[in-house]
């Protein structure tokens, strides 16, 4: 999705500054730069940003200052881990951004609802897994990758449906029956293409995966 500044006010504006200046101090400090030593990891880490940039460029309008795309959240946390993830999502926001699809006066507030949300949710859901479910290969294809990448756009829908109707933007009749259930299509999209990128990268790339360990799911 890329919001249209005028949506939300000065207050929800300046609530997504402080939100992406948090969210960027802790990126900073616990971040693993040291793994952009390795060339191969930071070619990966600009050409997610360019695909992303590209998968975001193609989008559809549903309302005015409403537009819906695929984020790649789920494969892009799993692959780089949160801290980096955020990084590429804000790079791909960035490009957007450049190209004129965005505005730069709603930077903050997107980057809340389409890097911060889902790489939160990803991540929390990606702990649940390895806590109740055991630690194998299907198990991190078909829930972490594709199962996770579904929940990441459902949950980003109401969470941007829910402030789209606190701020005033639209009437809660309208998301409920007009913009949310569209996240149900784009979820499985978004599902299948976490999957397919998981699948690839884990067999022909294992060591670019930060959240896969051959030891944990192959050995066994």
């Amino acid at each position: 999705m890329n919001f249209a500044p005028d949506l939300f006010s000065a207050s929800w504006h300046g609530f997504a500054v402080l939100c992406g200046l948090g969210v960027g101090a802790w990126v900073f400090r616990t971040a693993p730069w040291q793994r952009l030593r390795d060339g191969h990891q930071l070619n990966a880490l600009l050409g997610a940003a360019v695909v992303l940039t590209l998968l975001w460029s193609m989008n559809a309008g549903v309302y005015p200052g409403l537009n819906l795309h695929l984020i790649g959240a789920m494969a892009t946390t799993l692959i780089f881990g949160p801290q980096l993830a955020l990084v590429v999502l804000a790079l791909a926001l960035a490009g957007v951004t450049l190209n004129g699809s965005v505005e730069w006066a709603a930077y903050p507030i997107n980057l809340l609802m389409m890097a911060i949300v889902p790489v939160a949710t990803g991540r929390l859901f990606f702990r649940a897994v390895e806590r109740w479910l055991p630690r194998h290969f299907f198990v991190y294809i078909f829930v972490n990758a594709f199962l996770g990448a579904a929940v990441i756009v459902l949950v980003q829908g109401f969470v941007a449906s829910l402030s789209l109707y606190a701020a005033g933007a639209y009437p809660a009749d309208k998301l409920l029956s007009e913009y949310l259930p569209f996240f149900l299509l784009l979820g499985f999209a978004e599902a299948w293409l976490s999957g397919m990128a998981l699948t690839l990268m884990v067999v022909y790339r294992p060591e670019w995966v930060a959240s896969f360990d051959d030891r944990s799911y192959l050995n066994k």
